[in-house]
């Protein structure tokens, strides 16, 4: 493993970006364990467990020696960002992410309990609004928090890249 990359790596990106695929490729990079939050935060039948639980397991996770976290979850961003060493930020396009989220409609995913049979309509939205909404969450506490090691790709090229040269 770089010794420079650190061992609590949170990555962040918007829906489709691709940071589960990032984030399995890396994992066998490092050795890193590795926890997906939709995992944690969703349940099998598309419900969720409560915001006080996932805040706890997240809290629970954070407290390891090391870690690859994948996953947004914005109003627990700065919980995450706080303990890790190293931010890995997607930053691609909407129409990147767009594509991303339909590619994946109907295929079996480890990051997931459940396969998406359609492209769901609030996921698309939630897309279209990630550069307004959730993106400046992200590099304001990248602001605040200096001392952290960041990654930042616009490309899935560039991402791709970074991780062969590891």
């Amino acid at each position: 493993m770089n010794t420079e990359l650190g061992k609590r790596i949170i990555i962040l990106g918007c829906s489709g970006s691709g940071k589960s695929t990032f984030a399995k490729k890396l994992k066998d990079k490092t050795d890193l364990p590795l926890y997906h939050l939709d995992n944690i935060w969703w349940n099998e039948d598309r419900t969720h467990i409560s915001r006080d639980e996932f805040d706890k397991k997240q809290k629970e996770l954070i407290q390891k020696d090391s870690w690859i976290i994948d996953g947004n979850y914005g109003r627990t961003y700065e919980m995450r960002i706080k303990a890790c060493d190293t931010v890995i930020f997607l930053d691609y396009s909407e129409e990147v992410c767009l594509k991303g989220i339909s590619e994946r409609v109907g295929k079996e995913r480890s990051d997931i309990p459940w396969t998406e049979d359609s492209l769901n309509p609030e996921l698309v939205k939630w897309v279209k609004e990630f550069h307004t909404q959730d993106r400046p969450k992200v590099y304001s506490l990248l602001e605040k928090y200096p001392d952290k090691q960041v990654f930042i790709f616009t490309t899935r090229s560039q991402a791709d890249k970074w991780l062969t040269d590891l």
